[in-house]
């Protein structure tokens, strides 16, 4: 199901918002590139959210432990491991659409 989450315009580089779709916490990036992601904002390993983590090209850092995310896919990268779940995005002009 395809739900609007937010307008791009609304949207920060490498700044999260967070939004709520369907009883799930989502964070929600903007690379420097434009590129827009949506992840779960839940760390497994941490048990804490990630929306404040600090953005590098297609990565985040979780800011509690600084375990680095992929955006693209939602994996915690070597040494570490783990997964976040993510979200397909959606660009309609202005508007930001996130699938659950």
């Amino acid at each position: 199901m395809k739900i609007l989450a937010t307008k791009k315009s609304k949207l920060i580089p490498r700044v999260g918002r967070s939004v709520t779709l369907k009883d799930e916490k989502i964070a929600i990036f903007t690379t420097s590139e434009g590129k827009i992601y949506a992840l779960a904002d839940y760390c497994p390993l941490t048990k804490g959210p990630i929306l404040e983590g600090m953005v590098a090209g297609d990565y985040l850092y979780e800011p509690m432990r600084d375990y680095k995310i992929s955006l693209i896919d939602g994996r915690i990268q070597e040494p570490d491991e783990g997964q976040i779940k993510t979200f397909p995005v959606m660009i309609d002009e202005d508007e930001v659409y996130v699938e659950i």
